[in-house]
């Protein structure tokens, strides 16, 4: 690999709610798309076809959709704002099958007036699943904008409240 240059691959696995394109940056997982998701990046971007980076993100994700497994220990490279980055390093804090709303992630931030911008941020978050954008909800407690379509949000929700129980 040449001084500066950064190699990017992806591969592409099957989830109960679609399929799913694993990007990873200079071997580290740095991008979980779904096919229809809001500010998924060009396909020219996610680099060479290579599933050789992916096992242990590939088996964690395998275990997630079991029930197996409520917390993700993958390294991630997060490319992002500094804030961006603060958000969703945040995001990871959620406990698995509970939700924060965008202002009590502000206030925890410091910021109790940035929940639109904690709402943006979380709106581009690029791990999608892993970084679980999904477990933040409106003031109200209701469901508010999801990458991935709010149909699926509400699945991923039922499906971790479903197995916190067990």
């Amino acid at each position: 690999m040449l001084e500066g240059h950064t190699m990017k691959q992806h591969t592409v696995i099957d989830s109960p709610y679609g399929a799913l394109t694993l990007v990873a940056t200079d071997g580290v997982l740095s991008g979980l798309y779904m096919t229809d998701q809001r500010h998924r990046p060009p396909e020219e971007t996610f680099g060479v076809p290579d599933d050789t980076p992916f096992g242990e993100a590939t088996e964690q994700l395998r275990a997630y959709f079991a029930g197996e497994l409520k917390e993700f220990t993958l390294g991630l490279h997060l490319a992002g704002t500094p804030f961006q980055r603060t958000v969703w390093e945040e995001l990871r804090r959620i406990p698995y099958g509970e939700t924060r709303t965008y202002g009590e992630l502000a206030t925890t931030l410091g910021n109790p007036k940035a929940s639109r911008a904690v709402g943006l941020a979380n709106g581009r978050n690029p791990i999608g699943i892993i970084v679980p954008c999904h477990r933040v909800v409106g003031a109200d407690g209701g469901l508010t904008g999801y990458g991935g379509g709010l149909p699926r949000k509400r699945r991923l929700l039922d499906f971790e409240r479903e197995a916190a129980l067990f």
